[in-house]
């Protein structure tokens, strides 16, 4: 665990007009919607007293009335009304269990919200038309809303936005407020360094968590609706996509793990198979809901797996206050539940804390600051109030307060990137399990491209080739897999197959169509692995010094294992990152044999500003237990000629001719460009790549048009 050395707090009355808002030079909401219609959206501002309007608060990731500041804020006009839509742009980011968690969190909300006087307006639809319909009828002023970093999300609160700023009612038009949450009482985002290591040398002042507010009672007659059932909402979300991309976005639910079982990935290209596995899967899951609900008096695993931590706040709370005492044991049958779940969760070291917790903390049923504060005061009970420089005295705080503190480093620097950095690309947040991932696309038009970084790349190793090719007449996604460059780095243990699985993902839910798959070094085999075990997400591969290996007669698929980290890989991760540090402009100098000077200055500091990220040790641990056992040559069958390889013969991490020649051999139809270059061809020699790459992008299109006759 890192040795956090935490700023002291200042503690906040609950009663405050407006408690966490602090005004910036540059305000933290969604730019698009700002430039907009900027008299009509704003940030909370303080003052005194009752607004005599009435509001709709629309909870999104905010499910809990405890330390929640648009609650605090809206709770001071005259009426209001609580709102949850069921948009399926927010939903499909969900997984089923986090879908079960989420129906049982608006249940105890509701209750919440009943025994202050208040209820909870539920609808299935659209956000904007949802909200245009309920702020007509309770006549609001204001809206209410938690800011998003996510580019899908951001887009659509500028849709709510724009929507209601068309709106024309006696009260004027309505106000969208924006709110949110911060650990740290940063009052400017550019006061956000871009290291880690700097940002915890200024001590942010941490902010404690708000009681909740006195509600003003609910005396409107509304049609309130009902929390559905997962089967009923799993319809409704089909319902919305249609039945035209069944078929595509089934593929999501196509596990790697299943495909393994199957052994049947590669050489049939049969995706139905894998279909109907997601399918049976699915049926297993029809009345999961129901077994939920019985099951919540119980348990705080409430959902079918029971493999997280659901209800509302008070039962996540109480998990979390099981979490913390693991050391002290107990005679609770509750709490003992928490505690064998730990063990079981414990696939690294402080691991379970995201792995249990992870779905509440992404629904908002608990605060970030919450967490941490409640990890602190458990900390300070067992310290006689105080806190010890040198790390935390239980390995349970360590976890669960280095886990908030990582997700609200990334947080931090996902917002910067949407409301203050323009760097050389638009920079967009999705998000994959609940962490945070960059990316970026440029072009409007013709085939899709995706770019994929090698290990310890960013999305911007890509720096001349994004823009370059997407001028030839294509569309180019690049993005910063998780555990690198600007993406989260969670404490989780990190696979081929995982970063696999996230790209395959991100095909479906960003791209929305097949690709042309480009890969650098490690992510070279990443796409190989994607090619070969969804071959309906790839048009086509591009392996530009590939990592990976050729094997002659390979027939067999081992089974995906899981890995625990070693003490060895413990040790060797923190070695090779200290040893990286001191030696990265030698390292990049010789992967750039021809053209030096591209190793420049701007690549080697954003490794370095990596290398101090949150998180980053846990991901160099992989480099130890990655298994390359699947060779290039039977991930790429059923691909005749619709793989290229790009070589930088002067590579020095391998033998290209060596490497080359089991190509031509073992790979049938594959196509070869060498290159004067290293081993990072794309940005040594950017120009050379990019007409490669586009001049393949138009003969594979040619060849599909004539049935591969060309």
């Amino acid at each position: 665990m890192a040795i956090l050395v935490l700023p002291r707090f200042h503690c906040m009355n609950s009663t405050s007009p407006n408690p966490t808002y602090r005004p910036r030079t540059r305000p933290h909401r969604s730019s698009v919607a700002v430039a907009s219609m900027p008299s009509k959206r704003e940030t909370m501002e303080s003052g005194a007293g009752r607004d005599s309007g009435a509001a709709v608060l629309w909870f999104k990731h905010d499910l809990r009335l405890d330390d929640h500041p648009g609650l605090a804020a809206a709770s001071r006009c005259r009426t209001v009304v609580p709102l949850y839509v069921f948009d399926r742009r927010i939903l499909s980011r969900f997984s089923d269990e986090t879908l079960e968690v989420l129906l049982l969190a608006l249940e105890d909300l509701r209750k919440s919200l009943k025994d202050q006087g208040s209820d909870l307006v539920i609808r299935l639809g659209t956000a904007e038309h949802v909200l245009q319909e309920l702020v007509k009828e309770v006549k609001a002023t204001k809206i209410f809303a938690e800011e998003e970093v996510e580019y899908d999300l951001r887009r659509m609160l500028d849709v709510v936005g724009k929507t209601l700023s068309t709106m024309s009612i006696p009260e004027g038009n309505p106000r969208f407020v924006l709110w949110n949450t911060p650990l740290y009482d940063i009052k400017n985002l550019k006061d956000l360094p871009a290291s880690y290591d700097e940002f915890e040398k200024l001590k942010f002042t941490a902010i404690s968590p708000l009681l909740p507010p006195k509600l003003p009672n609910l005396k409107v007659e509304l049609t309130w609706g009902s929390v559905p059932t997962l089967e009923d909402l799993k319809k409704f979300m089909n319902d919305c996509l249609g039945k035209s991309k069944d078929h595509w976005t089934s593929i999501k639910g196509i596990s790697a793990e299943s495909l393994f079982h199957s052994n049947k990935f590669v050489a049939s290209r049969n995706q139905i198979q894998g279909l109907a596995l997601s399918k049976t899967g699915d049926s297993n899951q029809s009345n999961s809901y129901n077994r939920s609900r019985n099951k919540r008096n119980e348990s705080v695993f409430v959902t079918q797996k029971g493999n997280v931590v659901g209800g509302g706040t008070t039962v996540v709370l109480n998990a979390l206050a099981a979490y913390l005492r693991y050391l002290e044991g107990t005679v609770r049958d509750d709490w003992q539940e928490v505690h064998e779940k730990l063990r079981h969760a414990e696939s690294r070291e402080g691991a379970s804390f995201g792995t249990l917790f992870g779905p509440a903390l992404c629904l908002g049923i608990i605060s970030r600051r919450r967490v941490h504060y409640e990890a602190i005061k458990y900390e300070k009970e067992r310290n006689a109030g105080f806190l010890s420089p040198f790390g935390y005295s239980a390995a349970t705080v360590a976890a669960v307060a280095d886990t908030v503190c990582s997700m609200e480093w990334y947080w931090l620097m996902a917002s910067k990137s949407q409301f203050v950095d323009k760097g050389r690309y638009t920079i967009r947040i999705w998000r994959w399990k609940g962490f945070l991932i960059q990316y970026t696309v440029a072009g409007h038009e013709g085939p899709a491209i995706l770019l994929v970084h090698g290990f310890g790349a960013f999305l911007e190793h890509f720096r001349d080739n994004i823009n370059r090719i997407a001028e030839g007449g294509n569309r180019v996604w690049a993005i910063t897999l998780l555990g690198f460059g600007r993406s989260e780095k969670p404490n989780v243990v990190y696979t081929e197959v995982m970063w696999a699985e996230l790209l395959k993902d991100f095909i479906i839910e960003v791209v929305g169509e097949p690709v042309h798959l480009v890969g650098n070094s490690m992510g070279g085999y990443f796409v190989a692995i994607v090619a070969g075990l969804w071959p309906a997400v790839a048009k086509s591969i591009v392996l530009v010094n590939s990592a990976g290996n050729v094997v002659p007669q390979y027939s067999s698929v081992p089974l995906s294992k899981e890995r625990q980290t070693s003490a060895a890989a413990w040790l060797g991760a923190r070695l090779l990152l200290f040893y990286l540090r001191l030696s990265i402009k030698n390292l990049m100098t010789n992967l750039y044999p021809t053209q030096v000077e591209r190793a420049d200055d701007w690549v080697i500091n954003e490794m370095v500003r990596a290398s101090h990220d949150p998180g980053v040790v846990v991901v160099l641990e992989s480099i130890f237990t990655f298994n390359l056992s699947i060779p290039l040559n039977y991930l790429l069958e059923g691909f005749e000629n619709r793989v290229l390889v790009i070589q930088g013969r002067k590579d020095p991490l391998y033998n290209s001719q060596t490497i080359l020649a089991l190509l031509r051999e073992h790979c049938k139809g594959v196509t070869i460009r060498e290159l004067d270059a290293g081993h990072c061809p794309h940005d040594e020699r950017p120009e050379a790549v990019n007409s490669i790459i586009q001049e393949w992008v138009v003969t594979v299109g040619a060849r599909v048009l004539s049935g591969g006759r060309t």
